[in-house]
């Protein structure tokens, strides 16, 4: 488990941009090797520790362990630099953002947030007490300074600033997490400090990004229940804030492709997977489809 690594930065537009390309250019950016990385990177110490940790979290770049340390992109992070290298497509988000919810080890409040925790309507102490029992059942003690550093990032990773604190949002402003476009918290009561979980637009999901977690999670099954897709831990249900309609809509524009059959009997309905794709290859398709949209 790993908590506040981002130093309390969470990720600002350009940000993701700026890393993989200096990564690219020389993998040991981040411990000097191309000169002072604060000079290289044009931000400040505690920003480069926090884009350094968030490469790595939203699966973009993965670090050496031993010897001398460098960091390189990912296959994913290969293929989201060559095809969308400023990560302007909100398929593209929706990819970063489930490799931040479902990273258990790196963004250990992200996955609870997205996976464990149940309330839809919450305040920051609902989610800090949650956090901290799930953490002592682990065996572990967390600060609790360190817990709603978390939650205030994860906040501004979900809430554009527009709505959190519009008298100082500037139209040039940068500041805004581009995972803000998702809609996937929203603010009850500002006064209060009350949030909630959103259901994303539907149409928001390209089916191929669906279908590219769908197959991440199935083990290689081709039979997976539809319960198991709204409700097994990581899967898109949990990740996407999915309810059972909008799931519903979605896989069947996955059966209309080809890809899957929605099969429904007494009391067991299911999806049958009519592909070989991998998670990789539903990746490459998506932006093989998107491209061919481009005039």
């Amino acid at each position: 488990m790993r908590f506040r690594a981002h130093d309390t930065f969470f990720i600002r537009k350009g940000w993701l941009n700026k890393g993989m390309r200096n990564v690219q250019y020389e993998p040991g950016v981040f411990m000097g090797a191309a000169g002072n990385p604060m000079d290289v990177l044009g931000i400040g110490a505690n920003m480069v520790k926090a884009l350094r940790y968030w490469l790595q979290a939203v699966g973009l770049t993965i670090e050496s362990k031993g010897g001398r340390r460098t960091q390189k992109l990912t296959p994913l992070g290969e293929i989201v630099f060559h095809n969308d290298p400023y990560t302007e497509e909100i398929g593209t988000l929706w990819l970063l953002h489930y490799r931040l919810a479902t990273n258990k080890t790196d963004a250990t409040a992200w996955y609870f947030f997205f996976n464990e925790f149940r309330p839809m309507e919450f305040t920051r102490d609902d989610f800090v007490l949650q956090l901290s029992n799930y953490i002592r059942m682990q065996g572990e003690e967390i600060s609790t300074r360190s817990l709603e550093d978390d939650f205030n990032c994860i906040i501004n990773t979900y809430v554009p600033r527009i709505k959190s604190n519009p008298q100082k949002v500037q139209p040039e402003s940068n500041i805004d997490c581009p995972l803000g476009e998702l809609g996937l918290i929203d603010i009850v009561n500002k006064k209060q400090r009350i949030y909630k979980k959103c259901t994303p637009k539907r149409n928001s999901i390209h089916p191929l990004i669906l279908l590219a977690v769908i197959l991440d999670q199935s083990g290689g099954k081709k039979e997976i229940r539809i319960s198991a897709l709204q409700n097994e831990l990581c899967n898109v249900g949990k990740v996407f804030n999915l309810n059972i309609i909008s799931l519903t809509h979605l896989l069947t524009r996955i059966e209309h492709m080809g890809l899957i059959k929605v099969i429904r009997t007494a009391g067991l309905d299911v999806i049958r997977i009519e592909t070989d794709m991998e998670f990789l290859d539903c990746v490459d398709a998506y932006y093989a489809s998107i491209n061919q949209l481009m005039p």
